[in-house]
């Protein structure tokens, strides 16, 4: 079988990923059991089978061949591509995606993640009113300034604006793809995608090549909310894909930003709803900042995030747990399927790395 000296370890990543039949929960599930991707790949149907999710077809489909045809026109890609492979076990990989449903289990990356950063989503309508486009660019340039990171999805109108001046302020911004990192998307934004590879960041969770298919874009959104502290929503139609990230955000327990808009203007309508519907106004940066932990009023900077750090796929199981909520040892063992003394060293080797804290009565909180 050939393998990439490139990329030797993304061969196998992808290869378990491309299987029919295995999505984001039971590719992890088959790595807590099998600690590598590759070990799982050559694993025995027995074995297979016993971990839950994993039927019969699907066994017969990872001891098949087709994912290796996958993975290696894959990774000749990979290779050409300037992109590279951030699997959740890496230390870089944003933390903060734990707690969504369903984290990817590897992102396709250019440029370089902001470390030790607040981020906010920008997002908004692709036909964006001069207003909209004016307050985006103000509001990205002023969080930049402050140190926040600033998220959106490359697209046209507030995304675009909201990139822009996050890179004019010399600040960082991290741009979600709804296609293959190697497609540019709309093609206008050629420029910006060399800028933001070069001075920010592009990440997708799309294999190479895909299209911006319409489908890919609310899977796309959930990224966006969650690698963020909240969301800010500035101009929004009553169905905008803008008010689906809102949503997310809402459910992973984000907060909701919007800027108020004209009330004679379709684009105003869905951000104007979520005013309505509890979402804070914001008319400055400071409406935001006051949200983040750690922002101090008086000298206008914000303390930085947690360190980063590298989990093996059973601490990356019970950091997922307890990225939702505190939770008691016992209920810890019982949602993560391992033994009880799994559990136990699990959570002295997070301790350790300062990823989770301890908390009266045998409960444990991320930190």
């Amino acid at each position: 079988m050939p393998l990439f000296d490139e990329h030797p370890e993304a061969f196998y990543w992808i290869g378990l990923k491309a299987v029919a039949g295995v999505g984001n929960v039971t590719f992890r599930r088959l790595l807590e059991r099998f600690d590598t991707p590759r070990n799982a790949l050559y694993a025995s149907r027995d074995a297979l089978t016993a971990v839950k999710g994993v039927t019969d077809s699907v066994a017969d489909a990872i001891r098949g061949d087709a994912w290796q045809r996958f993975a290696e026109q894959e990774c000749r890609q990979l290779a050409t591509s300037g992109a590279r492979l951030l699997t959740f076990t890496c230390g870089e990989y944003p933390k903060s995606l734990f707690e969504i449903p369903d984290p990817p289990p590897f992102l396709y990356v250019r440029g370089t993640l902001p470390a030790g950063k607040p981020c906010i989503a920008m997002v908004g309508s692709r036909r964006a009113s001069t207003y909209g486009l004016l307050a985006t660019g103000r509001l990205a340039e002023a969080l930049a300034q402050h140190g926040v990171a600033v998220v959106s999805g490359m697209a046209r109108g507030v995304d675009t604006a909201a990139h822009k001046g996050a890179l004019l302020a010399g600040g960082s911004t991290i741009g979600v793809l709804g296609c293959g990192i190697d497609r540019i998307y709309p093609p206008e934004n050629n420029a910006l995608f060399g800028e933001m590879a070069e001075k920010g960041c592009l990440l997708s969770e799309f294999p190479l090549g895909s299209l911006p298919l319409a489908e890919n874009f609310p899977r796309r959104n959930r990224i966006i909310s969650g690698l963020s502290q909240g969301v800010l929503v500035v101009e929004a139609t009553e169905n905008s894909g803008s008010l689906i990230t809102a949503r997310y955000a809402l459910e992973q327990g984000r907060d909701v930003f919007a800027v108020p808009g004209n009330i004679n203007t379709v684009t105003s309508r869905g951000s104007n709803r979520l005013i309505k519907e509890g979402a804070k106004l914001v008319d400055c940066v400071e409406d935001i900042l006051e949200e983040l932990p750690g922002y101090n009023t008086l000298s206008g900077e914000t303390s930085p995030a947690p360190r980063s750090f590298a989990l093996t796929p059973r601490e990356a199981a019970i950091y997922e747990i307890l990225a939702r909520s505190p939770l008691h040892i016992d209920d810890i063992i019982s949602q993560s399927e391992l033994t009880a003394g799994d559990v136990s060293s699990m959570l002295l080797h997070l301790e350790l790395k300062g990823a989770v804290i301890p908390l009266p009565g045998a409960h444990y909180a991320i930190s």
